[in-house]
């Protein structure tokens, strides 16, 4: 009989039936309240009627039209409505499926475009675990560890976490800048390094927000040396943070855009988005795939972009972000072992720390644990698992998070008294 592989393990003992909205059913039908969005995917929440009817409609017509052989209609409406919402800039895109698949696909294109072999990552970064993600990826070493040797090229440079190195953001900023011009100095000449790739927010490093005056620094190098920006909105897009990117809180302008997660609202798509000018200088056969850009797909996250405007769930991606993240500090305020509760509209990390000040996953994992079986499905993150993250979908209402702030509460003060 065959199995699921054993090293696969599930934040929660949930066999999911069915779904609607920030709700989960079970097959005994109890119900929990899901803040975890299949880790942040389903940003419309789950099944949402417009989004089923687009891709049921679409199933009944074409569901497979492999996009470098023919083209169909919700590709080519995709790109347009994504023109809407892009910086404008960034005014062509290339579709894949992954989130890993779309930040390979934007490294061989920055590579290509500038002739450089090298790329600079910032520490904490979460990219994926493709082999030339996984080398880019600093969040943990279960990402990369046991399949050596990982990919040349890839440099590491301070992120500005407050937390981790125990400063004001400023110190931290002023820090993380300064060490990336030594980098420069001594390990990546700018004239070998192409590309800078860089989340807005930390996603599985533990929920750190950059801040302005570090990603003007990543600008003004960029743009000095010649080295390309990339910013990974994988998570923190499509109105996650409470803007529609997260770069957006930050002045990011980036040079290649990457999405996924969010963007079908759980079918699986993701892409980059560059310049015309920057895209044509991909080698010709070097963007293709075979699921890229699936009709389904596509039809779904026109669906998604269609929901996310006409609901205003970018801000109410803000205003239940501001909500909960009151209501998650009150509960901290109540529990020294909650050390911070920080992130950007729905996308917002409480850390646990222990009595000597070090991370303390133990108890982080015991409150995730413990809030699940109370009906609160959550995740955990951060390098040691010391972080517990709220990301529900953006259509939670205020008395789903009032709901989920006293779940949360009563799981917390089970564990910790």
């Amino acid at each position: 009989m065959a199995e699921l592989s054993q090293i696969l393990k599930q934040a929660t003992g949930v066999v999911a039936a069915r779904g609607s909205g920030v709700q989960l059913f079970d097959e005994d039908d109890r119900r929990y309240l899901d803040f975890t969005a299949g880790i942040g995917v389903t940003s419309t929440g789950h099944c949402h009627p417009r989004v089923v009817a687009a891709a049921q409609e679409q199933v009944g017509r074409i569901i497979h039209a492999q996009y470098t052989t023919v083209m169909h209609r919700p590709l080519l409406t995709l790109v347009d409505r994504l023109g809407e919402v892009l910086p404008r800039h960034l005014d062509r895109m290339f579709f894949a499926n992954s989130g890993s698949e779309a930040i390979e696909a934007a490294l061989r294109l920055t590579r290509q475009a500038t002739g450089r072999p090298n790329v600079i990552v910032f520490h904490g970064g979460f990219h994926g675990r493709t082999v030339a993600a996984a080398s880019m990826t600093t969040s943990g070493t279960k990402f990369r560890s046991g399949f050596s040797p990982l990919m040349a090229g890839v440099h590491v440079s301070p992120f500005p976490d407050p937390g981790h190195f125990g400063w004001p953001v400023e110190q931290a900023t002023e820090f993380a800048l300064k060490q990336l011009d030594y980098v420069l100095q001594t390990l990546s000449t700018p004239a070998d390094t192409a590309a800078f790739f860089v989340e807005p927010v930390l996603g599985e490093g533990g929920y750190v927000p950059a801040n302005e005056e570090f990603f003007a620094g990543l600008r003004e190098r960029a743009d000095a040396h010649g080295i390309l920006l990339v910013v990974d909105e994988v998570q923190t897009g499509f109105g996650r943070t409470g803007k529609f990117w997260g770069g957006d809180h930050f002045g990011s302008h980036p040079d290649v855009l990457v999405t996924a997660k969010g963007l079908a609202s759980g079918f699986p798509l993701s892409g980059i988005a560059a310049s015309s000018a920057l895209m044509e200088k991909a080698w010709p056969g070097s963007q293709g795939g075979t699921y890229g850009a699936n009709a389904v797909a596509c039809a779904a996250a026109v669906a998604t972009l269609e929901v996310i405007q006409d609901e205003g769930l970018v801000q109410n991606s803000a205003d239940r972000g501001a909500q909960l993240k009151q209501a998650l500090q009150l509960v901290a305020d109540k529990h020294e072992q909650i050390t911070d509760v920080r992130g950007l509209g729905l996308m917002i990390g409480n850390e646990f720390r222990d009595a000597d000040g070090k991370p303390d996953a133990a108890t982080a994992t015991a409150v995730q644990q413990e809030a699940a079986r109370r009906g609160l499905l959550l995740l955990t993150c951060g390098a040691w698992g010391q972080v517990v993250r709220f990301i529900p979908a953006l259509v939670v209402s205020p008395d789903e998070v009032d709901e989920a702030a006293g779940l949360w509460s009563d799981a917390v003060s089970a564990v910790l008294g």
